[in-house]
């Protein structure tokens, strides 16, 4: 890229591996697997871009996963290397805010996405898993890339069920933590079964999975009005505007009619 284009301008952290499996049955050698592809991949990969993006300024977009703040049963390998990027994300962004690096920092947060990860990655349940509903189109993340490659950002939640987790999470854990076990085993359960292990691309490529959806379209939903208002600030700041004034007008008819009832 720098040879051919001469600069850098934007750097995007896409790699990412998958293993469903309980706490118990997942290996040493998974997690560290999982760890060295999901987070170390992207702490390499931004070493190596840094250096060409502070030339000219840039964006560095780190693709992480609502399981950076609430992660789902059979996926604790997963979810640690999304708590792991965030947490390596908000000291990267703090240290070039310091320096005035001109170099933003994002991270896209994903809620459930149909993509092939749910088939080619390892399973070591007696079924095929699934994510839990809604379910976006990928183009869903794809925008929001493009997104924060134009307009400095920091966290950018991709598909609005995120929002969701990620406020119940601020705001009670316990709360996140009671709707987690309360969907997060029967939701991701599909009724397809296997027999025995699949071994999936934790290690190896698999062949067959060079697609970007994956095998729920006919429940995907193809646009997201939370993150179209997300990318769409100016539509966003005259929803807000359109509704703080109808919501107003509201108040001062109500505020008039008990004036009105208290004067008879």
């Amino acid at each position: 890229t720098i040879e051919k284009f001469g600069r850098l301008d934007t750097w995007v952290h896409s790699a990412g591996t998958f293993i469903f499996a309980k706490v118990e049955q997942t290996e040493p050698e998974e997690y560290k697997r999982l760890i060295e592809v999901n987070l170390l991949g992207q702490i390499y990969g931004a070493k190596a871009a840094l250096p060409y993006l502070k030339q000219n300024g840039g964006a560095l977009i780190h693709i992480s996963s609502v399981e950076a703040w609430r992660t789902v049963p059979y996926q604790s390998a997963y979810g640690a290397s999304k708590h792991g990027i965030n947490g390596f994300v908000q000291a990267l962004r703090a240290e070039l805010t310091h320096d005035e690096v001109p170099v933003s920092v994002t991270q896209i947060l994903p809620a459930a996405i149909n993509t092939p990860i749910y088939d080619k990655g390892r399973n070591k349940t007696p079924f095929k898993p699934r994510p839990v509903p809604p379910i976006y189109h990928p183009q869903i993340v794809s925008d929001a890339i493009l997104y924060a490659a134009e307009n400095p950002t920091t966290d950018l939640i991709a598909g609005g069920a995120g929002v969701g987790v990620v406020l119940a999470e601020r705001f009670s854990p316990r709360l996140a933590e009671w709707i987690t076990g309360l969907i997060g085993f029967i939701g991701q359960k599909s009724d397809e079964k296997i027999d025995g292990e699949y071994a999936g691309s934790l290690f190896e490529t698999v062949a067959g999975f060079d697609t970007v959806e994956g095998r729920f379209n006919d429940e995907q939903l193809k646009s997201d009005p939370i993150t179209w208002l997300s990318t769409h600030p100016s539509a966003k700041n005259a929803l807000v505007t359109v509704g703080g004034i109808v919501g107003g007008l509201i108040a001062w008819r109500l505020l008039n009619k008990n004036r009105g009832e208290n004067n008879e």
